[in-house]
This record gives C-alpha cells, structure tokens and sequence, in this order.
C-alpha cells in the first residue's frame, strides 16, 4: 500500500510539473489577405461549414476549448493543429500554385468522401463540426466545381 501511495504522490508531482511548459498558441487577429475565403467566391453556406469544421485545424486562427490550458492535453491540441496546418491551410491559399490548390481540393473531396475529415476525435467534443449529409453534399458538389474553374 506504501508503494501505490509513493507511486501516486509521483505521479501527482509530474502532473503539477508539466503545467508549467505552455504551448504556443494558433491564434491571430487578422485574417490574411490570401485566405481562402477572402480570395474565392465561396458561397455563404459553404463559408459557414469550412468556419465550422475545417478552420480550427487548417487555419491560423484556432478557437481554443477551455481544456487546452491543462497539459498533456495541450501538447496534443498542438501537435494537431500543426499537423493540420501543414496539411492544409486556408489562411495561405492563395500562397499556393494552382497545381496545389487542385490537389489540395481533391484531398477535400475524397477526405470528406471517405469520412476522413473532420476527425471523429474532433467531432467528439465539437458536434457542430460533424457534417450532415446535406452539408457534405454541398461542399462535395461546391468544391468539384470551383476545382474545374481553376
């Protein structure tokens, strides 16, 4: 029993400890002028949805739970927003080459396809991001034909 207590102690110790290492946060004020809706005629339904669903993870503008202050919860919401942002970042669009911007909206498409995005552990906690499948036909439909415009 002195062992579990020591252990526990130990544990609680390295807990408090690691509160003490913040993560940098995704946040900023201004939206660029290269943003993906700023630069495309994206209609209002479709903005609302990608706003919803896409922008926390693939922007550089994430709006925060209030658990994102606790660790290792934190350096996990990190590390998936830097992943996303690598993947995708809507902020940069127009930074991208045309032969990117396609591949980009392909990856959307078969990504929302194969009910890829948005991830199920996001849509745990953020049910509004979870896509209907009118919502997902209007993106799917939206994107196939902005992509053959390009």
């Amino acid at each position: 029993m002195k062992a579990v207590r020591i252990v526990a102690i130990i544990l609680l110790i390295g807990f408090v400890g690691i509160q003490f290492f913040p993560t940098t946060p995704n946040q900023s004020e201004k939206v660029p002028n290269t943003d993906f809706i700023l630069v495309n005629n994206v209609p209002e339904k479709v903005d609302q949805i990608f706003k919803a669903s896409c922008y926390d993870c693939h922007s550089n503008n994430t709006e925060y739970p209030w658990y994102n202050k606790v660790q290792p919860v934190a350096w996990f919401l990190e590390n998936h927003v830097e992943h996303g942002k690598e993947e995708l970042n809507f902020n940069e669009w127009d930074e991208y080459s045309s032969r990117m911007k396609k591949s980009k909206l392909r990856s959307i498409n078969s990504q929302i396809e194969d009910e890829e995005m948005p991830l199920w552990s996001y849509t745990l906690v953020h049910r509004e991001a979870k896509l209907s499948e009118d919502e997902k036909k209007t993106v799917l439909d939206w994107v196939s034909n902005f992509k053959d415009s390009l």
